[in-house]
């Protein structure tokens, strides 16, 4: 082959190879693409939708972990709870105390240390009935207003109920992550009525709420991973009769 061919057939074939390896930086940096590409599409909905979608998402797992922080009626709660349609368990923290939560089915169990019984116990020394509670899981009474208080922090439709709404106009603040997990982000009235990061992996589950007014942050997790419920025995359960002390 003549040698001026020659060149111009080295020339071709490099001009060639770099477009091509042009062509794959631009697609490897994103350059264009789509963000929503292999999602599960939500992403390109509007904001109210992708909120029925992410509660109803929610509404139909049968299990999830929430941790975080609730505040209110002035009091902060920090979470870590596991839930499910037959009860839940986790802890919770409140004004330096600590205490954990167990439900099954309608029985509710508390057990907690000396810095939540100290509260309770009119001495403060914890040397009396209420000493008994100490390390405990406390069978709440149906009747006590521990009980309606407490029982919803184990209550997976109402706790998420009341949880997964955005107050005021809703729109779409971009894509984002949580935890290597990318998200579609939605407002209500542009962050100040709270924002919600939904999963565009899979079944679009809600994976962190900031609650307007700064009422607490929350994170979802382990959507559909169930969980066992065991019921305490005997001899760590005290049933302190028809009311708790107040705390």
């Amino acid at each position: 082959m003549p040698r001026g061919r020659t060149r111009r057939t080295a020339l071709v074939t490099v001009t060639c190879a770099l477009a091509l390896t042009g062509a794959m930086v631009l697609a490897g940096c994103g350059g264009g693409d789509d963000p929503d590409a292999g999602t599960n599409g939500v992403g390109k909905l509007p904001a109210g939708k992708i909120q029925s979608r992410t509660r109803a998402a929610a509404e139909g797992a049968a299990a999830v972990r929430l941790s975080g922080t609730v505040v209110t009626s002035g009091r902060t709660y920090r979470l870590d709870m596991r839930l499910k349609a037959g009860g839940g368990t986790g802890s919770v923290t409140s004004q330096g105390a600590a205490f954990r939560l167990l439900r099954i089915g309608q029985e509710l169990y508390l057990k907690a240390g000396p810095d939540f019984w100290d509260h309770a116990d009119g001495d403060g020394g914890g040397d009396g009935a209420v000493g008994k509670l100490d390390g405990k899981y406390v069978k709440v009474p149906q009747g006590d207003p521990a009980y309606r208080k407490f029982s919803g922090f184990t209550d997976k439709d109402v706790l998420l109920d009341g949880l997964l709404t955005l107050h005021g106009t809703l729109a779409t603040e971009g894509h984002h992550d949580q935890a290597g997990t990318p998200t579609i982000r939605i407002t209500g009235d542009k962050g100040s009525g709270g924002t919600l990061d939904v999963s565009l992996q899979g079944t679009p589950y809600p994976l962190r709420l900031v609650r307007a007014g700064g009422a607490g942050t929350l994170r979802f997790s382990d959507w559909g991973e169930n969980f066992a419920l065991t019921k305490p025995s005997a001899s760590d359960t005290v049933d302190y009769g028809k009311q708790l002390p107040a705390s």
